[in-house]
């Protein structure tokens, strides 16, 4: 996967190994690279002191055609939803002017101590802000 100058972008050239036998790339695939990409614009955001714990609650992924071997493709992460102690995120995904599939992910803030639900720091929300979708 390469990182653009962006941390909520990355592209890539669909490899062998994500492809079945007829060349599409499996939708698992399209899941995971999301996931990367969420993860390098997520290490971008500011230190929060007493920051909770995020565990992904929802996964989904919207295919509007399937994407090839060798086929170039961008991934780019975006703030779809901000709630009191959830965050949806929607990475979408394009080759050339082309929309190929949407991942939409949701995370939920939970207390390190126990595991209860707990808020958003002001801090990470006012960042998330700047991203919405």
């Amino acid at each position: 996967m390469s990182q653009s100058k962006r941390p909520d972008v990355a592209e890539i050239r669909v490899p062998f190994r994500d492809v079945d036998m007829t060349g599409q790339m499996f939708l698992a695939s399209y899941i995971s690279y999301a996931e990367s990409v969420l993860a390098s614009f997520w290490s971008s955001r500011p230190d929060v002191d007493d920051e909770p714990v995020y565990s992904p609650s929802k996964v989904s992924c919207i295919l509007h055609r399937p994407l090839h071997y060798d086929e170039p493709a961008t991934f780019t992460a975006a703030v779809d939803k901000i709630g009191v102690r959830s965050i949806g995120f929607l990475i979408l995904i394009d080759t050339g002017e082309e929309r190929a599939a949407e991942v939409e992910i949701i995370w939920q803030a939970h207390a390190p101590e126990d595991q209860s639900p707990a808020s958003l720091p002001e801090e990470t929300r006012d960042w998330l802000y700047r991203f919405l979708n």
